[in-house]
């Protein structure tokens, strides 16, 4: 069974395109952002980086690549990156297609975010039923 980052690695070098770099870059700010991140392949092989639950995954389409944040919907967006599935009840994503800048600091700051909504979820006790 390949690793996680290795499967990673192997599909930013089978991309061998913008998506592929677009995706290395992408991985680069999660993990520069949180050290503590984990990274796990989900859903047929979809990038996913973890901390105290996802986070946010990595998948590569045609036209895009999308982040999209497990639980975005309760995240602050002043920045306005979450650019769709904006209609979903829990989950934001961020569409980056060819020649988009990334905003480095308000992404790493949704993470951030994330990585706290998830930490913060698993400290409060469970409701008994």
């Amino acid at each position: 069974m390949e690793s996680a980052a290795a499967f990673i690695d192997e599909k930013i070098k089978e991309l061998g395109d913008w998506r592929g770099k677009t995706l290395a870059k992408v991985r680069e700010i999660v993990h520069k952002t949180d050290p503590e991140i984990v990274e796990e392949l989900k859903w047929r092989g979809t990038p996913v980086w973890s901390h105290g639950g996802i986070v946010c995954t990595g998948e590569t389409y045609k036209n895009v690549v999308k982040m999209t944040f497990a639980k975005g919907a309760s995240l602050d967006d002043p920045s306005g990156l979450f650019n769709s599935s904006l209609d979903g009840n829990v989950r934001r994503a961020i569409d980056i297609h060819e020649g988009d800048k990334i905003n480095e600091a308000a992404l790493k700051r949704l993470i951030l975010a994330a990585v706290a909504l998830n930490l913060e979820s698993k400290s409060k006790p469970k409701a008994r039923k």
